[in-house]
């Protein structure tokens, strides 16, 4: 027979029991409803909501004349919810999407941390895919299509090393900060301007809320918060000058830079040979990537501004101002060319091995006298040289908004002990007053070096946005009178006989230009071991109308032999084109609206 306290005892341990089970009830309900609700709620509300992203359309990029040079495109992908999916499937559905089944299980296997969380299955299917899919769908529940927005660059290849291309965010702008918001399979500028002036491009993505049913089906929609599109972009570039300089360069390797003399802005720059961006907006496969980059042209380079090459005979036109300015030479100065000078042991030659005779600076410039330059050079000194030319912007970087830029080399005694740890020698000066020697230059600034001559002095960093304020990085302090003396001196050199520019002669308008052939391999022109690799690098650059200027070019051909025969036609045309009326671009050039 229990006691009375034993009874007492029996009802605490079991209401102790009671309570305990409460506390861990309620326990689990502060668990599952507290701690974990959110995320069971999400994946409640994902068994019938469905968050799709609404991509933002980019902003259009147009050139200096409201010529649009993309427009936007959409990018369809075959996705798959995980979780909504039956595995037995899979053999069906990589039939139907014509991939294997091993690659298919392979990126099931490798999906988000969320089952709800669509993978990408397949990309960049056309219209005749997408329809062929929307209508087998509803056998393979959790089978959806994916809209992406993606780009068409209107003509190709021609500025694409301005323009660039978009391409998805690869591992170190996943982890970027300034990417967070980014979904990781959207297009993103990888390249030029696209890259440049992505997040203003870009804008910001929207969302629709729909609710689906068993099969994923859309039921209705619930909520919806629109994109809003990027903002547009008005390039500096004419794309008439540049289809037409692009043209000129087919079969050719090279870089051209046409800039305004007045403002810095760029009126095209072109690299050849280019690539095609529309391969980066539609997906580039592993095997087209590698292709571009073991390729011995190298089309990815941007030659107008990666690249440095001796400027030759066009360094002339530096020599002569310094000179000028020095008052070392006049326009009345004459030297006598017998082909060549010698230097003791050495003997520094001209181009034309028959001399040019008693020649004064004008007809130098124009037949472009070796040995004109050489005496003028002896009189300045190196350091002398240098000073004027790293006023004109040379040996320094312009400051473009384009990856890796090269800053050139213009030596003087200084860089010559600090870096060779020998003196500096008169036949280097020879050497380097004609271009030559340690002198290096890119396209891009000797266009830079042509348009502070055009403008009276002033050497503005080039900029690719139209209207942009210019920003300018020195003055030359040159005088007026000796800037106005050379142009003369160029306008000689294409339009009068006898002068090495002839080829850049126009019927419709007064071009002013200096040749430069720029030695790349100390050869005898005539050496049977002479291949196209040891011909000289062929220079032209121009202002035009050489009276007062609205264009400065310069054109390097690499390996293209004499620059009046190989890059003067090309600047001709660009230079052509560029002053063309703007209804007759589109006649002649086939310019789209």
């Amino acid at each position: 027979m229990l006691t009375e306290k034993s009874g007492t005892e029996k009802v605490f341990v079991i209401g102790l029991l009671i309570s305990l089970g409460f506390i861990v009830l309620l326990l689990r309900l502060w668990q599952l409803q507290i701690l974990q609700g959110s995320e069971l709620r999400k994946v409640s509300e994902s068994n019938r909501l469905r968050v799709i992203g609404v991509p933002a359309p980019r902003g259009i990029i147009f050139d200096r004349n409201g010529l649009p040079l993309v427009k936007n495109i959409s990018y369809f992908c075959a996705s798959l919810i995980p979780e909504e999916f039956d595995n037995s499937l899979i053999p069906a559905l990589a039939k139907m999407l014509k991939i294997t089944e091993d690659d298919l299980s392979h990126r099931l296997a490798t999906r988000g941390q969320s089952p709800f969380t669509p993978v990408r299955l397949k990309e960049g299917l056309d219209r005749r895919e997408v329809s062929f899919i929307e209508a087998r769908r509803s056998d393979f529940p959790g089978l959806m299509i994916e809209i992406e927005v993606s780009r068409q660059y209107i003509y190709g290849t021609v500025g694409a090393h301005v323009i660039g291309y978009l391409g998805k965010l690869n591992p170190a702008q996943s982890k970027d900060p300034s990417f967070r918001d980014v979904p990781s399979e959207a297009f993103i500028g990888q390249w030029g301007i696209e890259k440049i002036f992505d997040q203003t491009l870009r804008g910001t993505a929207g969302q629709r809320i729909i609710e689906v049913d068993a099969l994923g089906r859309e039921i209705r929609l619930l909520k919806e918060n629109p994109p809003i599109k990027g903002q547009n972009l008005t390039l500096s570039i004419d794309i008439a000058l540049q289809k037409e300089a692009e043209k000129a360069f087919v079969g050719k390797t090279g870089a051209l830079v046409a800039l305004k003399p007045d403002t810095g802005e760029v009126l095209g720059l072109v690299s050849a040979p280019s690539f095609d961006p529309n391969k980066f907006s539609q997906g580039i496969s592993s095997d087209e990537w590698a292709s571009l980059m073991k390729d011995k042209q190298l089309p990815m380079l941007n030659r107008a501004v990666q690249s440095q090459y001796p400027p030759g005979s066009t360094f002339k036109i530096i020599v002569a101002i310094a000179g000028l300015e020095e008052r070392v030479i006049n326009d009345a100065s004459t030297v006598t060319c017998k082909g060549g000078i010698s230097f003791g042991k050495w003997h520094f030659g001209c181009w034309r091995k028959s001399g040019h005779g008693t020649i004064s600076l004008h007809r130098a410039i124009v037949e472009s006298c070796d040995v004109y330059f050489y005496e003028t050079g002896r009189k300045l000194g190196i350091d002398k040289i240098y000073d004027y030319a790293t006023r004109f912007g040379l040996g320094k970087e312009t400051g473009i908004r384009l990856a890796s830029e090269k800053k050139g080399l213009i030596p003087n005694t200084d860089w010559k002990t600090r870096t060779k740890k020998t003196p500096w020698f008169l036949g280097e000066t020879f050497v380097n007053s004609i271009g030559q020697g340690y002198v290096a230059a890119t396209p891009l600034q000797m266009a830079v070096m042509m348009a502070a001559l055009s403008n009276g002095g002033t050497v503005f960093s080039p900029t690719i946005i139209k209207g942009e304020r210019p920003i300018v990085l020195r003055q030359a302090g040159v005088r007026p009178e000796t800037l106005e003396e050379m142009k003369r001196h160029l306008a000689g050199a294409v339009n009068e006989p006898g002068g090495t520019g002839g080829a850049a002669r126009s019927a419709s308008i007064t071009v002013g230009g200096k040749t430069g052939t720029a030695q790349v391999v100390s050869i005898r022109k005539d050496s049977k071991y002479l291949t196209e690799k040891h011909r000289d690098h062929a220079w032209f650059v121009a202002i035009a109308p050489a009276e007062k200027p609205e264009i400065a070019v310069s054109v390097l051909v690499e390996h293209g032999g004499h620059g009046g025969i190989a890059a003067a036609p090309i600047a001709k045309r660009a230079i052509e084109a560029y002053m063309l009326p703007a209804e007759k671009k589109k006649e002649v050039f086939g310019v789209q609206n």
